[in-house]
């Protein structure tokens, strides 16, 4: 029987263990951390359950196409809930919208900031029907080896103005500024600028449209947790808290990896779903590795989070499941975090709050939320997130407490905050990149980390920082490609 090695126990390692498994392949998840889940691990502090992220659940069947590998249903393990609305946008002046797939409420909602607009956005999303057609259906799932692949790929993505941005793409659509940033936000998600991602990630507004905003009844780390069970399920070993230490490498072929513990394993195939950064740096025995490590450090990477979690005392029906609070600049906002390393003081915020879908996240009574803030990585912005971590936390309290609960801080149970300092230490993340790669068109497809290494071919890689990049979908397409390479 061939045997594989996976490294990291987050989406894109599981998924990909889920296939590799389902396909005869006896597999082996190797996690450092005490539970599975990478960016999306889970606390619980005072009977509240805090998912770390990420918590927008789109293209559900993603998902489930793991579980009919091998004849089984996810609902066996996975309980998804619709969220309505997807989201509400909240700007400073007022401005509310409430972002649907439901044609009639958001032509109302359209109409009333721009009666002119409803049109243009009937015509972005036949645009974002296109590339969703080309980018994600053609390309999502195809590993890109060779400069041969990027070109096939070429007509489509100049047919489809690939070079523009997001931003600039939504504007040559719809004239309101407010209608502007509500449709091009969404690269935020997967850590990408509006002003300079690719108008290809445009797709995500299809995906949505098409496949819904989903919530894991319990969380996302319920989601991770009927993962890992399917994968037990299906014969494959999980071995938590020990991290990998090395990728030993003999003539150009990874054969085995050893933990800090000790403990080696040796195995036909091995793949990361770790940063590649860090993960390249695990390579031992040829000089790949550290190569490849300098190349990585000369790529743009994406910003980092500073996740703000707290538990209130009373329950809050009027605050949907996902809010963006804008802040009051959008441009300079975006400038300050990728280009000028600044970190603001007027962010702006998705506010997460899972127990107005379910209750059971927090103690009777009790709400849970958590307030994220893009913020410069720490090869932008030199700040000791340890020290200032508390002052920032207040600065979005201050934003809460001025938009949505004036009473916030007297409400606090719990509280707690996850910053990019916390990325670089618990998940090996570059710079603490919340993302891994910025998504940018001469970082995609073939640019970005290939699914398998040019040299080391029994040496592969998943998850945000290969193709196609971040958010669920993302890295749970990088599985499928990976997988396909791996299987072949």
């Amino acid at each position: 029987m061939k045997t594989a090695i996976v490294i990291g126990a987050g989406f894109g390692g599981l998924a990909l263990a889920i296939r590799l498994q389902s396909a005869g392949v006896q597999t082996t998840i190797i996690e450092a951390r005490d539970l599975p889940g990478g960016r999306a691990y889970v606390w619980e502090k005072e009977g509240h359950v805090f998912d770390a992220g990420p918590t927008v659940i789109t293209d559900p069947d993603c998902l489930q196409r793991l579980w009919q590998l091998s004849g089984h249903d996810i609902a066996q393990d996975v309980e998804l809930v619709p969220v309505t609305p997807f989201y509400r946008l909240d700007w400073p002046d007022g401005t509310v919208f409430d972002y649907t797939n439901d044609d009639e409420q958001l032509r109302a909602s359209i109409e009333r900031l721009n009666p002119r607009d409803w049109a243009g956005y009937e015509r972005f999303l036949d645009y974002s029907a296109g590339v969703f057609r080309e980018g994600y259906l053609k390309l999502g799932t195809k590993a890109f080896e060779s400069p041969a692949d990027m070109l096939k790929a070429a007509p489509a993505l100049a047919r489809y103005q690939a070079w523009r941005s997001v931003y600039s793409m939504v504007a040559s659509f719809v004239e309101e500024a407010h209608l502007r940033q509500a449709l091009s936000f969404h690269t935020l998600l997967v850590g990408g600028n509006p002003m300079t991602c690719s108008s290809i990630y445009a797709l995500i507004h299809k995906l949505e449209r098409d496949g819904g905003v989903w919530f894991a009844r319990g969380g996302t780390n319920k989601l991770i947790a009927g993962m890992v069970r399917h994968f037990q399920r299906l014969g494959g070993d999980l071995r938590l808290g020990d991290p990998v230490v090395a990728i030993e490498v003999e003539k150009d072929r990874a054969t085995a990896v050893r933990t800090r513990s000790g403990w080696r394993l040796v195995a036909d195939a091995v793949a990361s779903n770790g940063d590649v950064v860090h993960s390249y740096g695990l390579i031992e025995g040829s000089s790949r590795g550290a190569v490849q490590v300098r190349a990585m450090k000369r790529k743009r990477f994406s910003p980092g989070l500073f996740v703000l979690h707290f538990g209130l005392e009373g329950t809050f029906p009027h605050i949907p499941h996902h809010t963006i609070l804008f802040g009051p600049r959008y441009k300079g906002l975006l400038g300050d975090i990728y280009n000028r390393g600044k970190v603001a003081t007027d962010p702006s915020l998705y506010l997460h709050h899972p127990t107005v879908t379910d209750p059971a996240m927090a103690p009777p009574g009790c709400s849970t939320f958590y307030a994220l803030a893009p913020v410069p990585h720490m090869g932008k912005a030199k700040v000791d997130w340890d020290a200032e971590g508390r002052e920032y936390a207040d600065v979005i309290l201050d934003v809460l407490a001025e938009r949505l609960i004036p009473d916030i801080r007297e409400r606090i149970r719990v509280q707690f905050s996850y910053a990019p300092s916390d990325f670089g230490r618990d998940l090996g993340a570059h710079l603490g990149s919340a993302f891994s790669l910025e998504p940018v068109l001469w970082q995609s497809a073939w640019f970005r980390t290939h699914n398998r290494d040019d040299k080391i071919r029994n040496l592969y890689f998943v998850g945000a920082g290969t193709h196609p990049g971040a958010g669920i979908p993302g890295v749970v397409g990088s599985a499928e490609a990976t997988a396909g390479l791996m299987l072949a």
